[in-house]
């Protein structure tokens, strides 16, 4: 990698962010395109300072992770409407010092799930209801998919489905299989974790999609449980991936390397597709 006086510097914004892979993802990327960027990970506790010293330095964009990415929508220039319908910025790019925002986890998951079924029509239970949720089932809704939100908590659920005017379930009533498409937002079957699943394996039949957004493990139980009662499963990484993606070409305007980012995650996490 050549640094020199032209290079464009991105991140990652977040608390922690020790355990990103965004950084060597799109370095990578970066040097296979033959973009002059570098891509660094920065432990950031106070965002507003974080997007004025962006703002100032001209970094040409960053990644917003958790926990700020409610918190950086109004210290933005411009959000963009989707991501604004959302509520929440994961992508900002630096449009000569105007500073746009964006959000590319749910446009991830519709990426990641259009490579393997058709979404359009199809009925879609979504598992959680926190930030990811939102971002999945509204794209999902958007890409002409029926939306159900399912959850253990009412209240969330419910709030969740009125802002989204879908129907909701308490996961306790989730008892039949008759979706074509189940995502888990949640963090069931997440490193320590990885014996429990977001639902009894009974709702998991031979003509559904099943996707986790969880990569670590990247075969959570969930994924093992519904592959071997023949659905088609799509890990997290696809998102991730994808989602990423979305990024590198906001901030490029060049086409990205899909097949060599997830290659370089799927070495980070020490794995190998099937």
């Amino acid at each position: 990698m050549d640094i020199d006086t032209n290079t464009r510097l991105y991140g990652i914004f977040g608390h922690p962010v020790a355990h990103s892979l965004s950084p060597a993802m799109h370095n990578r990327a970066f040097a296979a395109m033959g973009y002059n960027g570098v891509y660094l990970a920065f432990d950031v506790a106070d965002i507003g300072a974080a997007v004025d010293g962006g703002r100032a330095l001209g970094l040409g964009g960053w990644s917003i992770t958790i926990p700020h990415k409610v918190a950086v929508m109004p210290l933005l220039d411009e959000v963009d409407p989707v991501a604004r319908n959302i509520g929440a910025v994961n992508t900002v790019v630096n449009q000569g010092g105007r500073l746009m925002g964006y959000n590319s986890d749910g446009l991830g998951a519709v990426a990641a799930l259009t490579e393997k079924c058709v979404v359009e029509g199809r009925s879609v239970a979504v598992i959680g209801a926190g930030g990811a949720a939102r971002a999945i089932a509204f794209c999902l809704k958007a890409a002409g998919a029926r939306i159900t939100i399912v959850n253990r908590s009412i209240d969330r659920g419910e709030a969740l489905a009125r802002d989204l005017d879908v129907p909701f379930l308490p996961l306790a009533e989730f008892s039949k299989p008759v979706y074509h498409v189940l995502v888990n937002t949640t963090a069931v079957g997440m490193t320590p974790l990885t014996d429990a699943v977001p639902v009894d394996e009974r709702m998991l039949v031979p003509e559904m999609t099943v996707m986790d957004i969880v990569y670590n493990p990247l075969k959570t139980r969930l994924l093992k449980t519904a592959a071997r009662r023949g659905c088609t499963v799509v890990d997290g990484v696809a998102m991730f991936v994808y989602q990423g993606a979305f990024q590198f070409e906001c901030w490029t305007g060049m086409k990205a390397p899909v097949a060599l980012m997830r290659d370089t995650v799927m070495n980070l996490l020490g794995k190998r597709d099937d």
